[in-house]
């Protein structure tokens, strides 16, 4: 599609590989008053273990995407006896760990096993990393909660959840009988009055700094200790040990304890609701739905949106949700506490509490037949974060014995060519959807259904097109997976088509994706590819995953690699080409000797490093002074950061470099507070989560803090200014790479064009066609602009013209894949409609990745179940290219000239024939 960047014959491969294996959209959602609230995108499901299912979908809101991954969880409530069904367990407690690492070790009890987790309390992330909220495991208080920290997701013996408020019901015991409340018990954040205790179950790696301590064992006094300072924060009461601290009034009765004298400490937690104690508990904070009322928190700290988790129950207790929304991404905005309190009452929560979020949030779930846990959602920064807590799911492990087999391709979507290998993996799994620990015989192959054959290791060679069901089988274990044979393969690309390492031994993967005559896409397997390489500079291996991985055996190399396919009954194809290259260089974006072209408030040429420069002086009171190039500054796609040169003043002032990435999203790479005086060049990475290429928008720096915090003394502060030079990025140069697809079928002459049963035209507004140019076919019935035309029926054409005046995450996108899901519904029921055709502007700025994605994913849908045609044709393009993605026919007529278009909606093979403009 035009609207992605490049044009139609590099489109975006990881995209259309997501295009093959997403479901059909369903229905779109409206809102009590009949307008549309959000349409969900994309919904997966499967069965983590009995009681046990993940959700994951997309959903697109008027303002934001939303990517939500949720663990709907049945919970048998039947005691507690192994066998009982599903139960929720206080995970972690050690100290800072992923939820992978602390799933991996949580002790599931005999017979029993994990299969799910999600992070858990907020932490006090400045100080000692230990959660604020209360902590429950196996029925025994972990630790308290924090000053305002006392709500927690709550399950009792038969586990039954709740949402609750934990207090502590704590005494000390001092000599003589005195009793006096105990304040705190491995809390976070020891009370400001009163006694604390401190534990072996004290959750974080180093205790929080405190006044005198005592230590207890056996209740006795074992030892006396002075303030725990941030050097002894390290330590850990030995188990049997309690330490006593003491603030406030309390702390001259501490400082009067003695080796030796009995000292008694109790703590048990009560709920302020009332009812039984449960056996495990999770602290967390905001109430999102509180007695089947989603709560309001506009106007609240923390209701920005962002990434999110969260646990809301049934009225019964009987059914939990485990939820995070993710957030901070181009491809999912994240929530408010509001909306997502909304969303909870949606999924059916009586109650819900908001855990932590942010990066924090992450949502692990079994795969059938596998012990360990898969990553689901996807992490605001980029990766798990070291979290103190969090819930895990425990389920019956089972007999052990094999009772089926989870079939998938190996590396890719359920799809295959005829007489190319598609590998198969079985992996056995129990009754219980569980692991199967003992070794087993390899099972048996076989075609269910199809032509072709599959070997004994699970590779399957089909024959011809059309559907193929693969069947595994050993005893009365058994499992099945449909695979679609599309047509020969008649093209190939490598994804990604450039890679660039930094050193010798780096790798990097990538795959080769093949394409048949309608677009369709499947992975092409190493074993049958012919590679050419030099391998004196690279060594290259299948990567058992569907792909290759590269390997750089030199510090600094350049060159291709060519990829064949060999054994395939299809038309021969251009080989595909990789670039490759090793070692860093600079690529200069701008030396500023040009400084006097760029503007902005605080910006003025300075001295280089040599020649020009440009000073950077933010105001003293705040804010940021800032500067915008003349020209857009692109920055080379395969680069790993930016280097700056900054003449520092000493003033802890902070540079940035601004950007826009792919989408047009912003992001700010910001460097470190300049505390040197002098020149001093500095790094910035380039973000590895956002879409590329980037360009460079402005440079900036903004006041440093301290200034901005004395701003208001009677002394004004020293002013701050920077002076930067030379922005670079750093980039590994690589090869160059031929691109050269044939064609597509339906570029026609003129006389075929004229063939046709009608014509019709494209040319953008305002453009006169020449005479000569007019003349080279016969009349046409009208011509497309792309400007303002409602949409219409025309000899069996569905003509459906999107307007691109809105970008997608300002509306335009939700406006536009309704309106598109309205005209594929009116077409699939008009029997004298045989295709659909949108027309759409030129406008990359407009349309995302996700939502050109979709357009093609509902049109490929279409197609496929109503057996009707479809095109997407886009106006005023820079230049001419047409092709096809599953079945979908793809045109972009070009901004000068005037393309010529045959038409017949129930023609046999091709529908449409196009006759390019002349050139200028």
């Amino acid at each position: 599609m035009a609207t992605l960047r490049p044009l139609l014959p590099v489109l975006l491969p990881t995209l259309l590989t997501a295009l093959l294996v997403a479901p059909a959209p369903p229905p779109a959602h409206a809102s009590g008053g009949g307008r549309i609230a959000g349409i969900e995108t994309a919904r997966t499901a499967r069965q983590i273990a009995p009681g046990v299912r993940l959700e994951s979908y997309d959903r697109l809101e008027a303002d934001r995407w939303l990517r939500i991954d949720e663990l709907d969880v049945q919970i048998a409530g039947t005691g507690t006896a192994a066998g009982s069904g599903v139960r929720a367990e206080y995970l972690g407690g050690r100290g800072a760990a992923t939820v992978s690492d602390s799933a991996a070790r949580h002790p599931a009890g005999p017979g029993r096993r994990v299969v799910a987790a999600v992070n858990g309390d907020f932490f006090d992330i400045r100080g000692t990393g230990a959660p604020l909220g209360p902590g429950i495991g196996a029925g025994r208080l972990l630790h308290a909660a924090s000053p305002g920290s006392g709500r927690a997701v709550a399950f009792d013996a038969d586990g039954l959840g709740r949402v609750l408020r934990l207090a502590l019901d704590g005494s000390v015991t001092l000599p003589g009988g005195a009793v006096r409340p105990l304040a705190g018990f491995n809390t976070a954040r020891p009370p400001a009055e009163g006694f604390a205790a401190y534990t072996a179950d004290w959750p974080a790696e180093g205790l929080p700094a405190s006044g005198p301590a005592v230590e207890l064992r056996d209740g006795r006094v074992a030892g006396v200790r002075a303030a725990l300072r941030r050097s002894a924060r390290r330590e850990r009461p030995a188990p049997g040990t309690i330490l006593l601290v003491a603030a406030g009034a309390a702390a001259p009765e501490l400082a009067a304890l003695r080796p030796g004298d009995t000292v008694a400490v109790a703590a048990r937690p009560v709920a302020a609701e009332g009812g039984p104690l449960p056996v495990s508990a999770v602290g967390g904070r905001e109430a999102l739905v509180v007695a089947g009322v989603p709560q309001n928190h506009d106007g609240e700290p923390n209701n920005a949106a962002a990434p999110r988790t969260a646990v809301g129950f049934s009225r019964d207790g009987r059914r939990a949700r485990l939820v995070t929304v993710d957030g901070r991404q181009r491809d999912s905005g994240g929530l408010t506490l509001t909306a997502l309190g909304r969303m909870m009452h949606r999924l059916g929560a009586y109650e819900a509490l908001n855990l932590d979020g942010g990066g924090s949030s992450t949502l692990l779930a079994a795969l059938t037949g596998e012990t360990a846990l898969t990553l689901e959602n996807s992490p605001s920064d980029g990766r798990q974060r070291p979290v103190p807590n969090g819930l895990v799911l425990t389920v019956p492990a089972g007999s052990g014995r094999a009772a089926g087999y989870r079939i998938e391709p190996v590396g890719g979507a359920a799809r295959a060519f005829p007489g190319l290998t598609r590998t198969l993996r079985a992996t056995p799994h129990t009754a219980h959807l569980g692991p199967v620990p003992a070794p087993q015989k390899a099972p048996a192959w076989s075609l269910s259904a199809g032509a072709g054959r599959i070997d004994s290791g699970g590779g399957l060679r089909a024959s011809a097109p059309g559907p193929v069901e693969a069947r595994a089988e050993l005893g009365a274990a058994h499992g099945a997976l449909r695979l679609d044979v599309l047509g020969p393969v008649t093209r190939i690309r490598a994804v990604p088509e450039r890679i660039g390492l930094a050193e010798e031994g780096e790798q990097a993967r990538f795959v080769l994706t093949g394409y048949d005559a309608q677009g369709a896409a499947a992975v092409v397997e190493p074993r049958d590819v012919q590679l050419d390489f030099d391998r004196s500079r690279w060594s290259v291996a299948d990567d058992g995953r569907g792909g290759f991985t590269v390997t750089a055996r030199v510090p600094n190399a350049a060159g291709q690699l060519r990829a064949t396919v060999r054994g395939a009954s299809s038309t021969p194809q251009a080989p595909a080409e990789l670039a490759l290259g090793v070692g860093l260089s600079d690529w200069p974006l701008a030396d500023l000797q040009d400084v006097a072209r760029w503007t902005g408030p605080g910006a003025a040429p300075g001295v280089g490093r040599p020649g020009r420069g440009l000073a950077l002086a933010p105001p003293t009171g705040g804010g940021a002074a800032a500067a915008t190039p003349p020209r857009p500054l692109w920055i080379p796609e395969l680069a790993r950061s930016l280097s700056l040169w900054v003449n520092g003043d000493g003033s802890g002032a902070r540079p940035a470099v601004e950007l826009a990435d792919g989408d047009g999203a912003a992001t700010t790479l910001r460097g470190p507070a300049v505390d040197w005086t002098g020149w001093r060049e500095i790094s910035l990475p380039l973000p590895a989560m956002a879409e590329r290429p980037f360009t460079v928008t402005r440079l900036s720096a903004t006041a440093p803090a301290a200034a901005r915090a004395r701003a208001g003394a009677a002394a004004p502060p020293a002013a701050a200014r920077l002076v930067v030079d030379t922005l670079a990025a750093r980039t590994p140069t690589t090869g160059g790479v031929r691109t050269a697809d044939a064609p597509d079928p339906i570029v026609a002459t003129a006389a075929r064009v004229e063939s046709r049963a009608w014509r019709f035209a494209v040319e953008p507004a305002g453009v006169r066609t020449a005479p000569a140019e007019a003349a080279r076919t016969t009349a046409v019935d009208f011509a497309l602009t792309g400007a303002g035309r409602p949409a219409f029926v025309h000899r069996g054409v569905r003509f459906l013209p999107l307007g691109s005046t809105r970008r997608t995450l300002d509306g335009g996108g939700l406006e536009r894949i309704t309106a598109l899901r309205a005209a594929l519904a009116a077409a699939a029921g008009e029997p004298g409609t045989g295709a659909v055709a949108v027309v759409q502007p030129y406008a990359p700025q407009a349309v995302d990745r996700k939502e050109a994605a979709l357009r093609l994913r509902c049109l490929a849908e279409f197609r496929r179940t109503t057996g009707k045609r479809a095109v997407v044709i886009t106006v005023g393009a820079p230049r001419f290219a047409a092709g096809r993605i599953e079945g979908v026919l793809t045109l972009a007529a070009p901004r000068t000239g005037r393309t010529v278009i045959g038409a017949d909606a129930f023609a046999a093979g091709d529908w449409l024939s196009v006759l390019p403009a002349a050139g200028p």
